[in-house]
């Protein structure tokens, strides 16, 4: 008897009991897709883990978000930053106020020019609270994908009411997005990646530093 024999032999063996030859209504599954995890508080969650990934992270009101950001890139030592087109005004202007260079991608920046600004500014689409992970759709407030991929640093404003449970919360809440097309940047703490060594190496596909202004 082959190899292969002898496993399916094993299954029709294990299987004689089962009368019902459609598995779903011999096994029902009580589950429906994309249903909110229960978690003890969502926001709690987000923020443990957007620590474990050695990502830095504040919770700020919608009052604060302007100063919270410009005590973001202070932090991580930025002087310029690129910031997309459809950023709110008012944190534009608290950056400038704050003596920082704020540079435009209008017209795109070439990577050359990315790679010499210090940080990129942007807002978020949806983020799971059970991986610490951050989504963007490139929508105006996020920028085309280059802008958050070439800079080393990376301050990035979340709402609290877009902060779900799970990955599949997150995907249904991510369908209008996927069904235009939309490219999908998924981003769970700094860039960084390990050798057969165990060597860490940061900022190879994408910046070393994450800052995440928490907006409630």
């Amino acid at each position: 008897m082959s190899a292969r024999e002898e496993i399916l032999a094993r299954i029709r063996a294990a299987t004689t009991d089962v009368t019902e030859p459609d598995p779903v209504k011999d096994v029902p599954v009580d589950w429906a897709y994309a249903q909110p995890t229960p978690l003890e508080d969502v926001l709690d969650t987000f923020e443990e883990n957007i620590l474990d990934y050695r990502a830095r992270i504040v919770r700020t009101p919608a009052s604060g978000t302007a100063q919270a950001i410009v005590a973001a890139l202070a932090e991580v030592g930025a002087n310029s930053v690129v910031v997309p087109v459809g950023v709110q005004a008012s944190w534009v202007e608290a950056v400038e106020a704050a003596g920082m260079t704020v540079v435009r991608d209008d017209p795109p920046l070439s990577h050359d020019e990315l790679n010499r600004v210090d940080a990129v500014l942007t807002g978020s689409c949806v983020s799971m609270a059970e991986t610490g992970t951050i989504c963007l759709d490139h929508r105006d407030d996020q920028g085309r994908r280059a802008l958050s991929l070439v800079p080393d640093r990376h301050v990035c404003v979340v709402t609290a009411d877009s902060v779900v449970s799970d990955v599949p919360e997150a995907v249904a809440r991510m369908k209008p997005s996927i069904l235009d097309g939309r490219p999908l940047t998924w981003i769970s703490g700094g860039s960084a990646t390990s050798d057969i060594e165990l060597q860490r190496v940061e900022g190879v596909h994408g910046p070393r530093q994450l800052f995440v202004v928490l907006q409630e």
